[in-house]
């Protein structure tokens, strides 16, 4: 086995699992989770099962829920549903300064359309960033990096983030504190609601009271 990941929700058609932090979602790398997915998964008895593949990405430092495919029509149904962006994906992110208590962050992102909302949760202080917030983000279109990018954008860079964070407020060592925390889809094929969290890292309770 190439390494365990925690299966959050399993049926013959889709897998939703945790993506730990660290590990890529798939690519040339021999450690990555696409390839560590048949040692965890369940292959499914349906006559169109295939090799389990992720239907979207989360990046190598971002923790948090992951949807998978286990057949080659449930790939493709689960790819569609991106597309019409009728997955609701919900994010916690920690953020260093100051912040509103809500907004809407509209930009472009390569070219595209990129907005995203949040909402602020929490904040504490603290001795060397000032202060650090909670946020809750729902992107309501998946650019690459988006929610990394317009938090920077706004002034508030996410905890970590070795590549959009202010120089001298880089937190080394410690990973990037961006968790996926939940997904709500129709599943295609069985019209139940999926509704599944994926709980908060143990490093983003010990900052905020209300996760204790």
């Amino acid at each position: 086995m190439i390494f365990k990941l925690d299966v959050l929700f399993e049926d013959e058609y889709l897998a939703l699992i945790h993506k730990p932090a660290g590990i890529l979602v798939s690519g040339n790398s021999f450690k990555t989770v696409a390839n560590a997915l048949p040692q965890n998964i369940i292959q499914s008895q349906l006559s169109d099962a295939t090799i389990p593949q992720p239907v979207h990405r989360l990046d190598f430092a971002t923790t948090g829920i992951l949807l998978v495919g286990k057949t080659s029509s449930s790939i493709r149904a689960l790819n569609k549903l991106f597309e019409q962006r009728v997955v609701t994906k919900i994010y916690y992110a920690v953020t260093i300064g100051n912040m509103p208590t809500k907004g809407i962050i509209s930009t472009t992102v390569d070219g595209k359309l990129a907005e995203s909302n949040y909402t602020l949760c929490e904040s504490v202080s603290s001795e060397r960033f000032g202060t650090l917030n909670l946020v809750k983000l729902e992107p309501q279109t998946g650019r690459r990096h988006q929610l990394r990018k317009h938090l920077s954008g706004i002034g508030h860079p996410i905890l970590g983030d070795k590549d959009y964070g202010l120089e001298n407020l880089i937190l080394n060592g410690k990973g990037m504190y961006l968790h996926a925390y939940s997904l709500t889809f129709v599943h295609p094929f069985t019209n139940k609601k999926i509704h599944q969290i994926d709980p908060f890292p143990k490093r983003f309770k010990k900052l905020f009271n209300t996760l204790k």
